[in-house]
């Protein structure tokens, strides 16, 4: 065998041997060694604090300080439950599909765009577990007085709504759009803004005389009706079950995953605890909104404003969600709204204003929301107060519009006229027919989420014929009107009905409906 043989097997035989050399190398540097560290690390490590670790997506708004507080937190751990926090800056979109995709496995919505988000995805990937909260007061429409007098006023094809889009003040100018007559405001009538200080930036610049309503949040209502030319046209305190907070669940999560069930009824017995706790201190959610806005927002509220930020946000108890779910008994549930009503009201809304194209429950809102945790709860008779030796928890209710005197009801200030399709009747006669009485029912339903408003009925006759006759027949059917409202359970005290004067054809057999309320 020649040298130069033997020199090339030397060399095929060093680098098999340098292949070897390397790959053990990497072997013991990818596998052995890290596997060596990990078993040091877990040798000199303390065991984990929390058994489960779930992901909740929300936002800072301040409504979630309760889902961000320490009493809620602690209580979760003490049960083995640590919850990481997502914000992801109110992106309904992303937040669906985290939920969907299981990056998260709770999520907070209002019930609106967890419809809308669900609408849009084709699919219905969270359920409702419980109700947060509910805004009372905190959203409200604004207006120049000098354009924009009524909510009539803008029923014109000029007229523009400045918005937040995706927001509940997006929510409170939908309801508006489909609840009330504007049959010549334009279909998309919005100015985009960002954010309620945005909104209030544009209100100050613009022109008094321009047809155009702003729709914001506090504390920026406050600052814009310090303008004495302004003046609220409707706010959220005026209607109950449209911006609702609710708290929402993976369903696969929630069927497929053994400890959910188990997991999320822990997650809402400390949240009902939390809320009870902080509800019952006195200031304690004044305070606690307070250090929360510092932490999120590195902003300082001051006592006033944080008062009235808690007046306007509606923390639901342990009876209150018993009773949004249609869990309590007969009358016991305070006359609170059913979740599904809540939900049909919503989707109706977005349907009318063509924010969605079609119902994603198809019309079947119980696809929506999950009430078997609450049920259970209830069944084993959990209540934080009761547990605190302080007795049940109290549902609280609205204070209903009170019975009004004959002047009080002349000095009504009108709000609007409902958008109601036309009531007919036999001609010369007050007898409602089967579908004016459908219309009616629904209408109804309407005025039972508004609590606060006055309806004004007024009855319409032709102007031929006798005068006297005419204006008696307007108002039997105004009255056929009210009367039927009534036994649809509208308090009487809340409805009146009145002639109009002898009208053109077009009204010849027809009832209007005007919005009042008491003057700010």
């Amino acid at each position: 065998m020649s040298k130069s043989s033997n020199k090339a097997r030397l060399v095929v035989v060093a680098v098999i041997w340098l292949v070897v050399v390397g790959i053990c190398a990497a072997v013991y540097k990818l596998w052995i060694a890290p596997g060596k560290e990990a078993e040091v690390v877990t040798q000199t490590s303390s065991d984990r604090r929390h058994e489960h670790q779930l992901r909740l997506a929300l936002d800072s708004f301040s409504g979630y300080s309760l889902l961000r507080s320490r009493a809620f937190h602690d209580d979760l751990a003490a049960h083995g439950i640590g919850l990481d926090l997502v914000d992801d800056g109110a992106d309904y979109g992303r937040r669906i599909e985290s939920l969907r995709n299981g990056d998260v496995q709770l999520a907070v919505f209002t019930v609106d765009a967890l419809v809308k988000a669900s609408a849009t995805l084709g699919e219905l990937p969270g359920t409702i577990v419980m109700v947060v909260d509910e805004t009372t007061g905190a959203d409200a429409m604004v207006a120049y007085k000098q354009a924009v007098p009524t909510i009539d006023a803008l029923n014109r094809d000029e007229a523009r709504l400045v918005v937040t889009r995706d927001s509940p003040s997006e929510t409170l100018a939908r309801v508006v759009m489909a609840r009330f007559n504007l049959p010549k405001l334009a279909a998309d009538p919005w100015i985009d803004a960002g954010g309620a200080e945005d909104v209030y930036e544009q209100f100050k610049k613009a022109d008094p005389a321009a047809p155009r309503a702003y729709v914001l949040w506090e504390p920026y209502v406050s600052k814009a009706l310090e303008d004495d030319r302004a003046h609220v046209l409707i706010d959220s305190s005026k209607f109950r079950g449209y911006i609702v907070d609710v708290l929402v669940v993976q369903r696969k999560f929630l069927a497929e995953d053994e400890r959910g069930p188990r997991l999320l009824k822990k997650v809402i017995e400390a949240y009902l605890r939390a809320n009870f706790d902080y509800q019952r201190r006195a200031g304690g959610l004044a305070d606690l909104v307070q250090e929360d806005a510092r932490a999120q927002l590195d902003e300082r509220l001051s006592d006033a404003q944080s008062a009235r930020l808690v007046e306007s946000i509606w923390w639901k108890n342990t009876q209150e969600n018993y009773g949004h779910f249609g869990i309590l008994a007969g009358g016991s549930s305070g006359g609170l709204q059913h979740l599904d009503e809540m939900i049909r009201n919503i989707t109706d809304v977005l349907v009318k204003t063509s924010a969605i194209s079609n119902d994603p429950t198809g019309g079947e809102p119980n696809k929506l929301y999950y009430d078997r945790l609450l049920k259970d709860l209830h069944a084993e008779s959990f209540h934080p107060s009761v547990l605190a030796g302080e007795g049940s928890e109290t549902i609280r209710s609205d204070n209903a519009a009170a019975a009004l005197s004959d002047a009080q009801w002349e000095k009504l200030s009108p709000v609007g006229e409902l958008g109601v399709s036309n009531i007919v009747f036999a001609r010369g006669a007050s007898t409602l027919r089967e579908q004016s009485q459908r219309e009616l029912t629904e209408l109804a339903g309407t005025l039972a989420s508004w609590p606060q408003y006055y309806l004004l009925v007024r009855g319409h006759a032709r102007a031929d014929g006798d005068p006297e006759a005419n204006r008696g027949l307007a108002e039997d059917r105004a009255q056929a009107v009210v009367e039927f409202l009534v036994q649809q359970g509208v308090p009487s005290q809340r409805v009146r009905h009145q002639s109009m004067p002898p009208g053109g054809a077009g009204e010849s057999q027809s009832v209007s409906f005007v919005v009042g309320q008491l003057a700010y």
